[in-house]
């Protein structure tokens, strides 16, 4: 690589230069002016690396405003609001959008929560209680009161009058929400058409009444994908008299999907929850152990079931070798179809008929891969026994056939059972997502060690005679 194209690669670095301004001995105005030169994605990532002395001058010099957009972008905020007296910390949280205001105080302890309370101003709390009194699986609990809207019926210039005055507190002004005489929610009206209309167009011809819009108490999981689908900067959160709360942002639903299929990931692999990096040893024993103690019931049913067909393994031990393998492809299998068959439920209009035809597609699907990977079983076992252990080549071919056939039936069922199982778990109202991916897999272990040593003994020891 020339020494012009690795300059070319090079990055600007932003840090050191970052610091350099910060622990400078200029005034305030110019470290001010110098830093409106960055990012505050960086200047937010140098501050973690600074002191408390470097951080709280960084703080006098850019303001409460600019100083709640940095603790933005930040996971863990409290460390950082623990380094600000009462009062600036209150200050800082009622210049933040309520939903960022209210995660941040979730992660502050309790003391300091309540301490914070009292001094926050009456229209921040009553944001913040808002949001606070959904439950967190509802959807108003993700909301963003920073919002603008305005009123039927009026002017253009009304309008744009309005737009500028509500945008002094909200920021969030892509999108306006038109609200009729009685509060209710009317439409929308895009930024840019409101813009570009003339003095005498009538409002109402810019009004896209049919905007899609959720209520604030409906599940997550059971609007996400309508939310995703529409792919709006922002959708309007109601109440059950149709009036705006709040609404959701494009930043904060890809921040729920994230959490949702991270939810949903994590009970595939037998927890309840997606855990943190930082969460306590007790916690995360308490997620993990019901689930293994489950598993390890029923692993030991899968091994009594083996202990039936001991006296087939007494008779052809040969067989006990392809086992795992047999095992493996009915738990993969099952894996599989579990996982597309939770992202299919999270469709909430789902009608029975598109639930049968998945069943069927998944069978179907396990069919062809189960006769596929079932015939290069029985050539790959085959030859293998053949050479490598020196049976008969009748004997050898028997045996794959076998092996081949029990893999086409276990991968057919496991294809099947990882549908109907989270299928049955949610008509009964528990998430599907807990028929997690151990679940599955020992219960197709199960299936696949009565098919395989059911066929073994039906036709290699009953029908062929194959013994020692």
């Amino acid at each position: 690589m020339s020494e012009e194209e690795k300059v070319i690669m090079e990055r600007p670095d932003y840090e050191n230069e970052l610091i350099s301004i910060i622990q400078s001995d200029e005034s305030a105005d110019v470290i001010r002016e110098r830093l409106g030169d960055y990012h505050d994605n960086d200047i937010a990532e140098v501050l973690q690396s600074l002191d408390k002395e470097d951080r709280l001058k960084t703080y006098r010099i850019l303001g409460l405003e600019h100083v709640s957009e940095l603790f933005t972008y930040y996971d863990n905020v409290a460390p950082f609001i623990d380094e600000l007296d009462i009062e600036t910390a209150a200050d800082v949280l009622e210049t933040m959008d309520a939903d960022e205001a209210v995660d941040i105080l979730e992660e502050l302890d309790e003391e300091k929560r309540e301490a914070l309370y009292p001094r926050i101003d009456k229209s921040s709390m009553e944001d913040i209680h808002l949001i606070q009194s959904y439950d967190e699986d509802e959807i108003g609990s993700r909301m963003s009161t920073n919002f603008i809207s305005i009123r039927i019926g009026l002017s253009i210039k009304q309008a744009m009058r309005e737009l500028v005055a509500q945008a002094a507190e909200n920021d969030n002004i892509s999108t306006i929400y038109v609200v009729d005489e009685n509060e209710a929610f009317h439409g929308a009206i895009d930024l840019k058409d409101l813009i570009v209309a003339r003095q005498g167009t009538d409002l109402e011809d810019l009004v896209m009444t049919s905007y899609p819009y959720v209520y604030a108490t409906e599940q997550i999981a059971e609007c996400i994908e309508e939310l995703r689908d529409y792919s709006e900067d922002s959708i309007p959160v109601l109440d059950d008299d149709k009036k705006i709360l709040g609404v959701i942002t494009a930043t904060e639903l890809v921040d729920v999907v994230d959490e949702e299929f991270g939810e949903d990931y994590a009970k595939l692999a037998g927890l309840t929850a997606e855990e943190d990096l930082n969460e306590p040893l007790k916690n995360s024993v308490k997620k993990r152990l019901p689930w293994l103690l489950l598993l390890l019931c029923l692993g030991l049913l899968v091994s009594s079931v083996v202990g039936v067909f001991e006296h087939v393994v007494a008779q052809l031990p040969l067989i006990v070798l392809f086992q795992s393998m047999v095992l493996d492809m009915a738990g993969n299998t099952g894996t599989q179809t579990l996982a597309v068959t939770i992202r299919t439920l999270t469709d909430s209009e789902l009608t029975g008929k598109q639930k049968r035809h998945h069943i069927f597609k998944e069978m179907r699907v396990g069919m062809t891969n189960g006769l596929l990977l079932g015939i290069f079983a029985c050539l790959l076992v085959g030859f293998y026994i053949t050479i490598a252990k020196g049976k008969p080549i009748y004997m050898g071919f028997a045996t794959s056939a076998c092996i081949g056939v029990s893999l086409l039936f276990t991968m057919i069922i496991s294809s099947a059972l990882g549908s109907l199982i989270p299928m049955g778990f949610k008509k009964i109202g528990i998430d599907p997502a807990v028929a997690s991916g151990p679940l599955i897999t020992t219960v197709n272990d199960m299936i696949a060690v009565i098919t395989y040593y059911g066929l073994s003994w039906i036709f290699l020891i009953n029908l062929f005679k194959f013994a020692g």
